[in-house]
């Protein structure tokens, strides 16, 4: 990739909220950017990123403003995702769709929502077949800060990169195919033992919530 049009795309990046929450018509935060950086589509299609964002990525890209447009969704207060543990199957089809590691739990077993992980981008809301997650407004006055976002895109990333090495060895021989079984429930059991540690951890004293 040419190096100005990557350094333009990484600017554009940045200036995103990294929710991850496909309404801008992207699969991600960074495809949205890449199309920016082209100038192949508009700076007014991210809900989470409000009018404010929408006039920064604007200005970035020498266009005039736009308020957002509604009908990619509408811009408000940051909600996250809880799951009614009991409407809860333990399914793990919410802990597949949620794009930045989220949702803790294990198959027939009640998951739960890591709040302070959760960008509100609703994407666990359409698999679940008991209808058991609902979104609620953040317990925080806070606006979503760009340390929020750099966590949210370093989790994303971390997703892909998992995803695509089981995904490759499952082209591989069926021995390759166990294995990546093998590793992909050990990796998942990691997750779960990190997640509860994240949890169950005692607050720093003046650390930020």
């Amino acid at each position: 990739m040419d190096a100005v049009l990557n350094a333009r795309i990484e600017a554009i990046d940045a200036l995103l909220p990294q929710t991850q929450c496909r309404r801008c018509g992207f699969e991600a935060c960074r495809p949205y950017a890449e199309a920016l950086a082209r100038n192949e589509t508009l700076p007014n299609r991210c809900p989470p990123g409000g009018d404010e964002g929408a006039a920064r990525l604007a200005a970035f890209l020498n266009r005039p403003a736009t308020p957002v447009d509604r009908s990619c969704g509408e811009p408000g207060p940051l909600k996250v995702a809880r799951i009614r543990e009991a409407d809860c199957i333990g399914c793990t089809k919410c802990i597949l769709a949620c794009p930045v590691d989220a949702i803790s739990g294990a198959s027939r077993w009640m998951h739960a929502v890591i709040e302070s992980r959760c960008t509100g981008c609703e994407l666990c809301l359409p698999p679940c077949p008991t209808d058991c997650i609902e979104m609620v407004e953040a317990d925080t006055s806070e606006s979503w800060t760009s340390e929020q976002a750099n966590a949210a895109r370093s989790r994303l990333e971390a997703r892909m990169r998992r995803l695509n090495k089981v995904q490759a060895r499952s082209l591989e021989t069926p021995e390759d195919r166990r294995r990546a079984l093998v590793a992909q429930a050990l990796e998942r059991a990691t997750q779960r033992r990190n997640l509860a540690r994240e949890v169950s951890a005692p607050a720093i004293p003046g650390s930020p919530a």
